[in-house]
Formats: structure tokens, sequence, C-alpha cells
């Protein structure tokens, strides 16, 4: 049976929503939930902006993660890939890559992303309306190509552009929009 681990990229400063978003009520600790709901094997939370915080209402909630702060979070999503990436145990066949600023994008979406068989080999990512977003579900194998690809605030996207993920629809699920300001939801770019 393969194992699966939950990557949450949960680093940035928020500019645009006027503070860090893994601060933002609730939504740390709903995406820590939705990552156990859907069957990881454990999680990995990836801080940087408002770290101690961030901390804090993790302990507050009871939540017991894998924490791991990317000191270069101020350089854009690609740093919180890295550190987070380096910082997974040895022993999941995949990895489950999602951000804490998708609060419609819940376990359903997580699971039916790993429906299908997982192994080592495995790249794979949910599609709304035929647009791919997150979660994306890395495969050990592509760990080292997708970290090192990872730059700016665009992740792994050239990796991905160049591997070709199996595309995987949620849209009956969710918008996968992410939330960049207090009442606005505004897809990523792809």
């Amino acid at each position: 049976m393969s194992k699966t681990h939950g990557l949450l990229l949960a680093a940035g400063a928020g500019t645009r929503m006027g503070m860090p978003k893994a601060l933002v009520d609730g939504w740390l600790t709903r995406s820590v939930d939705t990552l156990e709901a859907a069957g990881c094997d454990g999680v990995t939370v990836v801080l940087g902006a408002g770290a101690d915080q961030a901390r804090d209402l993790l302990a507050e909630a009871g939540v017991e993660v894998q924490e791991v702060v990317a000191e270069d979070w101020a350089d854009g999503m690609g740093a919180s890939l890295r550190a987070g990436l380096a910082a997974l145990p040895a022993g999941p066949d995949a990895a489950v890559v999602t951000l804490v600023d998708l609060p419609d994008v819940g376990a359903e979406v997580v699971r039916r992303v790993l429906a299908a068989p997982v192994d080592r080999s495995t790249l794979r990512r949910a599609a709304y309306d035929g647009v791919p977003g997150h979660p994306v579900l890395l495969g050990h194998d592509h760990w080292a190509g997708a970290a090192a690809s990872a730059h700016g605030d665009q992740g792994a996207r050239d990796y991905l552009a160049a591997h070709r993920p199996e595309l995987v629809e949620c849209g009956d699920l969710a918008t996968g929009a992410d939330m960049d300001t207090p009442t606005f939801g505004q897809p990523r770019p792809q």
C-alpha cells in the first residue's frame, strides 16, 4: 500500500490580504484537517510570515503536524515548496501539495486526486473546469526536479508544464480559487 504525505504551503505574507494567510481565521487548521481527512499519512506545514503566531494557532487547536520554516519565504512560493520538499520524511511514495488560501478545496477534492493508484512516479493535479490548480500530487521521483525548478512565486509551474501531469477534474466539487484579498477569490494563473 502506498503512503502519501500532505504538504501545506502557508508561508506567504498575504500582502493583498492584509495579513499572512496562515493567520486568517481557521484557514490553517482547516487545511490540515482537509489533508488528514483525505487520508494523508502525515502532514508537513511550511511556515514563514507570522510563523510564531501560526504555531500558536496550531497548538491552541491541538493540531500536531511537522512544521518547517522557509527562512527565505519572502522570495515566493518556490522557496516554500523547496523547504517543504526538503523536510518531507523519506518513507512516503508521494506528496499532496496544497495551499492554505484555498478555502473551498476540501477533503473530497484531495480524495479524488488520490483515487487512482499512487506510486513514486505519479504526477497528478486537480483541475477546475479544465484549468490546472491545486492540490498537486508529486510522486517521490518528482520531488528533486520540482524543487530544482521552484523559483519566485511560480512554485513548480515550469516543472509541471514540462512533465504534463494527469489532470483530475474537480470543478464539480470546488472552484479551486485562491483568496488573495479579504473579499475576492482569484484563481492562480497557470
